[in-house]
């Protein structure tokens, strides 16, 4: 029977030592993000001179403060990740008034140098467009000009690649990776640089401090990362854990993974989300198929044609390496208390499950 296990480690996510240098496959994450105010008291509890900074109106010197904390993070990923695989890191800029003065502080260009000069690749960055319901696209003077600024309505995911392409060599690695292949469709649409069905996540927390500091991305968001850019069997690593999305993306995906979280508060709403998740996880894998042969209904009506089967499913597909994709369904998740980890028991067919409306 095949099985993932997924740890989570409380600790401070520049300290990643329990992680073998070169050893793993994948890094999704999300971090504080710099100069939005929801994480000042996180970045002043790190260092004292930011505090300062701020109440002093400097700007941009609280911003790199800031920063030179997330490349303690950075240099970790670099040296964990093993050669051919990706960090992927979703971030959104930020706009502030310090000390009268409005400005734009510039997160993605901050790490995607930081990330550079580490020794990372930069690949094609993804630009995520958050849906509002705001009516105005306009802030700062209203109708004059001049004195008017555009919203911020995206976020970016920085794609960054360790050495060269990474290499499959052996036959078992081949045939996993086979069965790791994403539809036609979701290629084209996952590829693109501009995602616009993502939706953001409100997180319904009894915490008030916790739920101060939760800022967790859609599920969609790690889900498809994992999937474009890994393979069934790796290692996925979130140094900022959060609320543990990446870790539900990962057991979705038939991946293992680690996930690091500085504030221990966090563990109960992790630990109680995840083992109450089996139900949408099966879910989310079903409308994978369900997506995909609602693909081919409407294709065929469209009077085009397949060349290709997939055995295992049982549906046509577009091209030759999508006839050995095979989902697997989430059988039961267990938690381990003493190691704050889980493991993943996964059935060959995804099944619908009774209560498709518990909330993770």
């Amino acid at each position: 029977m095949t099985t993932t296990r997924h740890r989570v480690h409380f600790t401070d996510s520049a300290d990643m030592g329990a992680v073998e240098s070169n050893s793993v496959n994948l890094v999704v994450t999300s971090p504080p993000y710099p100069m939005v105010e929801m994480w000042d008291d996180l970045f002043c509890s790190q260092n004292a001179d930011i505090k300062a900074a701020l109440s002093q109106g400097k700007g941009m010197q609280a911003f790199e403060m800031m920063h030179r904390k997330l490349d303690q993070v950075w240099q970790e990923t670099y040296r964990i990740l093993a050669p051919g695989s990706f960090a992927c890191i979703n971030i959104g800029d930020a706009t502030r008034t310090v000390d009268g003065v409005f400005q734009l502080y510039p997160n993605h260009a901050r790490i995607l140098t930081a990330m550079v000069n580490l020794g990372f690749s930069p690949m094609p960055l993804i630009l995520w467009r958050k849906q509002t319901n705001a009516p105005n696209k306009f802030m700062g003077s209203g109708m004059l000009p001049a004195g008017a600024y555009v919203t911020l309505e995206h976020e970016y995911v920085l794609i960054l690649r360790k050495g060269d392409k990474r290499q499959f060599k052996s036959a078992g690695e081949k045939e996993n990776r086979r069965q790791s292949a994403l539809f036609w469709e979701e290629r084209n649409q996952w590829f693109s640089d501009v995602w616009f069905d993502l939706k953001g996540t409100v997180q319904k927390l009894e915490d008030k401090a916790v739920r101060k500091r939760s800022g967790s991305f859609p599920f969609s968001l790690p889900y498809r990362l994992i999937n474009m850019f890994s393979v069934k069997q790796d290692i996925v690593v979130d140094p900022f854990l959060g609320l543990g999305t990446t870790t539900l993306a990962a057991m979705a995906a038939g991946r293992n993974s680690l996930g690091f979280e500085v504030d221990p508060g966090f563990w109960e709403p992790i630990s109680q989300r995840i083992e109450r998740s089996k139900p949408l996880l099966n879910q989310e894998i079903l409308q994978r198929l369900e997506r995909h042969q609602a693909f081919v209904k409407t294709r065929r009506q469209e009077k085009k044609t397949f060349k290709h089967f997939n055995d295992t499913h049982g549906f046509e597909v577009v091209t030759n390496q999508e006839r050995f994709l095979h989902l697997d369904g989430v059988q039961s998740i267990t938690r381990d208390l003493e190691q704050r980890a889980f493991q993943v028991e996964y059935t060959p067919f995804p099944e619908p499950e009774p209560d498709l409306f518990t909330q993770v």
